[in-house]
Parts: structure tokens; sequence; C-alpha cells
């Protein structure tokens, strides 16, 4: 299933409400498992964004999807990442005309 990254930047009123991120987790977890998206971590990063979440997916349409659900609360904002495993690399590289 290929995996995404998604890098999370928290609204003023994210931040505002982040004491509820359990709850808001659950939620999220269950609306990513009616999609067919397993969210395999989350990570609470310091720098330029606030959280890292590592999503397997059916598809990048399921992922925007997602994505634009939690974005609607007007509480994040995100940019997500196609992302490919050492072996599919490999595959790609190896593929490579040079």
């Amino acid at each position: 299933m290929p995996k995404f990254i998604t890098l999370i930047s928290y609204t003023d009123e994210g931040v505002q409400h982040f004491k509820d991120f359990e709850k808001r987790m659950r939620h999220a977890r269950l609306g990513a498992e009616e999609l067919g998206i397993a969210i395999d971590g989350f990570y609470l990063t310091m720098g330029r964004h606030d959280a890292v979440v590592v999503l397997d997916a059916p598809s990048a349409a399921a992922v925007a999807q997602l994505m634009l659900t939690n974005a609607a609360n007007g509480r994040i904002r995100s940019e997500t990442l196609a992302a490919f495993t050492e072996e599919e690399t490999a595959t790609i590289a190896a593929a490579l005309p040079i």
C-alpha cells in the first residue's frame, strides 16, 4: 500500500484546542479507517512544522479527502508527500536510463 508523509502546522485555533489531542486523534483514526487509510505514526515535532503523520493509504485521492476533512475545522494546515520505501527507491534507481 502506498505511503504518504503529512506535515502538519497548527493554526492558532488548533493550538488553543491542543489539549483535546487524544480525542482528536481517535476521531482522525476512525475517519482514516473509513477511507481505508492506516495511520502508521504521529510525531509532534519542533521546527517549521508542528507534527508529522505517516499514512498507509490506498490512493492519493483518499489521503486528499482525509486531509481536507481534517483541515475543514480550521485547526490545521497540511502538506502531504508521497513516500517510497528503500526497496521501491532501489527499483526506481535501477530503472533509470543513465
